[in-house]
């Protein structure tokens, strides 16, 4: 309890902002450790979830400062010497970096360095370029939907905080014929505190790299799992690992005629086909994935890596020694075993997870058990990011945050196992037409949209209609029908 509380604190309030992207119109969201899109198909759920994917794979995770990962490696490796890389302002940034009786601030940074930082910012093709990736583009302009729209622009803005302290905002604006980028670093950012222990007894330049992070240590990772991943499992072993970065627009230059994946497609077939056990993740997801696989799979993802070849991918049934291929498994099996793998093997605590309708092909029972590994992750420290459709799992996720806050009361009957509060869970609510809108958690309704409770009261007053005039044609006798 007390190692998760220490990884969520350290975790960044992350607050973004669309306008005319795709098919939606307006939203703003915040990351929460578990954030859910809902709502009707065809409203965004997912483009924004590949928005943040996108903004991630930019940024290299929402830290303090968004220091690209060469410019940290360079900071770690490279010798720096006196009167030859940098000059007298390197001299009195060290000097700031060992007074231990004064705070450190972005500002104290030499200003080679930040102003390296801020240029990124600015790049029009550093965002871009990732952006026409993921969502294989030719144009960011193809994004813009609402062409009838007043201001015909497309907005994306991002602000990364914490507690009352800004960090760093980044926004771009893109019209058929232009993209600009801006950024901001507060100066003011307290790097660290006054006193703060640091790697180092006499810390040098290449620590400054560990001030960049929130947790002290490298960037944490995104991972997607897109809807279709079903058919991907079955279907992988056809897929070239080389010819997949060769896919995307980012890849091997191709006619815009030719068939390509979406970055967000092409990463999660790189994570299966270069899928290595050898790389074991930590005890605390192992077990998640565990319990996972025991209780909604009834069964173990088997994998195998012939000799010099890519890896194969089985089912074996509690009951059965015998390991199915995923063809001859059920959907939920092809389903469920990415998850599985990504948990057993890359997904680290600190880590984000998007998820594209965790629900697919499970039956109720499952994605309320699929909710239970959702706050499960919560409590290690995972972000989570899912879209769905399921009234199931936002019930349970409803109820295990109903547990949480009586947990904060102390009225529990029995400790709970796993539990969420309403400050860890944000849900959105995405519609046609209308900007996607915050479902506050009720300790009634949950965090379910008001659309699910209408469908239900309509289906209920049709079946009272009908029942009745059943039993009018049958004379006075209720028709019953099993």
């Amino acid at each position: 309890m007390q190692k998760t509380k220490e990884r969520q604190q350290q975790v960044p309030n992350v607050h973004i902002a669309v306008e005319n992207f795709g098919p939606i119109e307006k939203a703003e969201i915040d990351l929460r450790p578990l954030t859910v899109f809902v709502g009707e198909s065809n409203t965004g759920k997912t483009y924004l979830a590949a928005l943040i994917y996108a903004l991630y794979q930019t940024f290299e995770g929402f830290d303090r400062v968004p220091w690209p990962y060469n410019v940290i490696s360079q900071l770690r490796h490279s010798i720096f010497r006196i009167g030859r890389e940098h000059d007298e302002a390197t001299l009195k940034t060290l000097e700031k970096l060992n007074n231990r009786e004064q705070p450190f601030k972005f500002s104290d940074l030499p200003e080679w360095l930040y102003v390296q930082i801020e240029e990124d910012l600015d790049d029009p093709e550093l965002f871009a370029s990732e952006l026409k990736r993921c969502f294989n583009l030719n144009a960011v302009s193809e994004l813009i939907q609402f062409a009838g729209s007043e201001s015909n622009i497309l907005k994306i803005s991002l602000n990364v905080s914490k507690k009352n302290q800004p960090f760093w905002n980044f926004e771009m604006r893109a019209s058929e014929s232009d993209i600009a980028m801006s950024g901001n670093i507060n100066n003011n950012m307290i790097l660290r505190l006054k006193d703060e222990r640091m790697s180092q007894a006499i810390p040098d330049l290449a620590d400054l790299a560990s001030l960049s992070h929130v947790n002290g240590s490298e960037s944490p990772d995104s991972y997607y799992l897109p809807a279709p991943r079903g058919g991907i499992m079955e279907t992988h072993g056809v897929i070239l690992s080389a010819l997949v970065g060769g896919t995307t627009r980012g890849g091997v230059a191709r006619s815009a005629e030719s068939a390509t994946l979406s970055g967000v497609m092409a990463d999660f077939l790189k994570q299966i086909i270069n899928y290595n056990e050898d790389r074991l993740s930590s005890d605390e997801m192992s077990g998640i994935a565990k319990v996972l696989a025991d209780e909604v799979l009834r069964g173990e993802i088997v994998v195998k890596r012939p000799a010099g070849g890519y890896p194969e991918f089985r089912y074996r049934p509690q009951k059965s020694e015998q390991p199915l291929r995923m063809s001859q498994s059920s959907a939920m099996v092809s389903e469920l075993a990415p998850l599985v793998l990504f948990l057993r093997g890359i997904v680290q605590p600190g880590d984000t997870l998007i998820i594209e309708e965790p629900e697919s092909h499970l039956h109720p029972a499952a994605q309320t058990k699929v909710a239970l590994t959702l706050a499960r992750l919560v409590r290690v420290g995972v972000r989570v990011i899912i879209t769905t459709h399921s009234d199931w799992l936002l019930e349970q996720i409803g109820n295990l945050v109903r547990e949480g806050e009586v947990m904060k009361l102390k009225k529990n009957k029995t400790e709970p196992t796993t539990w969420l509060t309403k400050e860890e869970v944000g849900a959105w609510w995405f519609r046609e037409d209308k900007p996607v809108k915050e479902i506050t958690f009720e300790h009634i309704a949950g965090i379910e949209p008001a659309e699910y409770g209408e469908v239900a009261e309509e289906l209920y007053n049709r079946a009272v209609d009908l029942r009745s005039q059943l039993k009018e044609t049958a004379g006075g006798t209720e028709v019953e029908q099993e």
